[in-house]
């Protein structure tokens, strides 16, 4: 479990306030004053221009700023300041992505995995360490920010985004606040509770239920609440992740766990949407990385450079409304969303929360396969029908076994007696 200390967090405070009352300085350096239009060290980005050159980016849905509302298309800004063609595709779970990468389906220049996907990442040799003189602008990077957990060197990622995990629910339809996380398994609202498609987060909400670590290994915790998970199982209508945006913004749902940010842009269409933090939820990190295979680290560099383009990062944190780690980013945001504490809150609300650790492969593989279960099973079902099953089978097998014999040695006594 890792907790933000006490005396940690006022530094982290004061940290910030000073990154904050900076930050104006030096970005006034990277806005032209006449047009107010962001202004790049354009011989940096000029390098790779003529040369035809493309990377592919990987990451989460609705996950980067496409330029709508008078906000910055990163990555069409990127292509026309460098000429590098960005070939962008999603995914919805750091497993899924995971597991593409595994398969060496596909090579990617560039990714998006949450903190400890990015321990797992490095453990496994399946990302690069970078070069931070090709992302000069790490130095906007809050100092609370780096050397983190998932990475205690710095070597291998750029922090993203971070956040906490909350409920969203329709205050409207319920018809109260709700103040626990008990409410995702109360039975009055049997099919119309949403729950996380991926194990690490489902697990989480069960674990933060029953009152253990997050990043428990102990099997007889796990197997606790892989049984909670399975009770809660007849109440939900669906495991979501991206889809979760459609069904609560048009009250097909009525409460679902999922991430802070989100709710700000599910909120803009269903107004009647509130929001709720346990006090014990879990803290994330999204960072950004290279993968080992990557052919075109430089360029890759280049974009992760740009990402953290003070202009183009305070864009990208108010379209997609996650907090972000760059101060001089925070800096250009509107006071309304920069002062907002469910997306900046006071470090005595973080004290409590849990930010997850890798956990060892053979904890990796166990909730896999209690999550799979919990997938699979209708409670008591395939408790009795797989054997079941497997009886029949064999029942069957050995019928046709004997008739086949029994028709043979007719047939052979046939023939004999016509000799």
């Amino acid at each position: 479990m890792k907790h933000i200390k006490p005396f940690l967090a006022l530094a982290w405070a004061g940290l910030l306030l000073l990154t904050l009352l900076a930050a104006p300085l030096t970005v006034a350096a990277d806005t032209d004053v006449d047009s107010g239009q962001p202004t790049y060290d354009r011989g940096y980005y000029s390098r790779f221009k003529g040369k035809e050159l493309e990377i592919n980016v990987y990451n989460w849905g609705e996950y980067l700023s496409i330029g709508e509302d008078g906000l910055m298309d990163i990555n069409g800004e990127f292509e026309k300041l460098t000429g590098i063609k960005v070939n962008y595709s999603n995914f919805e779970t750091n497993e899924g992505m995971y597991a593409k990468m595994k398969s060496g389906a596909n090579a990617y220049d560039v990714i998006f995995p949450s903190d400890y996907m990015v321990s797992r990442l490095i453990q496994e040799k399946m990302v690069q360490p970078l070069d931070f003189d090709n992302i000069p602008n790490f130095k906007y990077i809050g100092e609370e920010f780096r050397n983190p957990e998932y990475d205690p060197d710095n070597l291998y990622s750029v922090p993203y985004m971070w956040g906490r995990v909350c409920l969203i629910y329709n205050e409207k339809l319920v018809g109260h606040k709700i103040e626990s996380i008990d409410e995702l398994w109360n039975p009055e609202y049997s099919g119309k509770i949403l729950m996380f498609k991926n194990s690490r987060d489902a697990f989480a909400l069960a674990l933060e239920k029953l009152g253990y670590s997050l990043n428990t290994e102990n099997v007889k915790e796990l197997e606790q609440a892989a049984q909670l998970l399975k009770e809660q199982k007849p109440l939900i209508q669906a495991y979501v992740m991206d889809q979760i945006f459609d069904k609560m913004q048009a009250n097909e749902a009525i409460i679902a766990p999922y991430y802070i940010g989100d709710y700000y842009i599910m909120k803009e269409v269903n107004p009647d949407l509130s929001v709720y933090i346990p006090e014990n939820t879990n803290i994330y990190y999204d960072a950004v990385c290279i993968p080992s295979d990557s052919r075109h680290k430089e360029a890759a560099e280049m974009y992760i450079n740009f990402l953290n383009e003070p202009q183009a990062a305070a864009d990208n944190a108010e379209y997609i409304m996650y907090s972000s780690p760059n101060t001089a980013a925070v800096a250009l945001l509107d006071p309304e969303i920069s002062g907002d504490k469910n997306l900046y809150p006071p470090v005595e609300e973080l004290v409590n929360t849990q930010a997850f650790i890798n956990l060892s492969e053979d904890t990796n593989l166990y909730i896999d396969r209690l999550w799979t279960d919990v997938l699979s099973q209708d409670e008591g079902y395939l408790d009795w029908v797989m054997p079941a099953f497997v009886v029949f089978s064999v029942a069957v097998l050995l019928i046709n076994s004997i008739r086949k014999r029994r028709k043979r040695e007719l047939n052979n006594g046939g023939l004999k007696n016509d000799r």
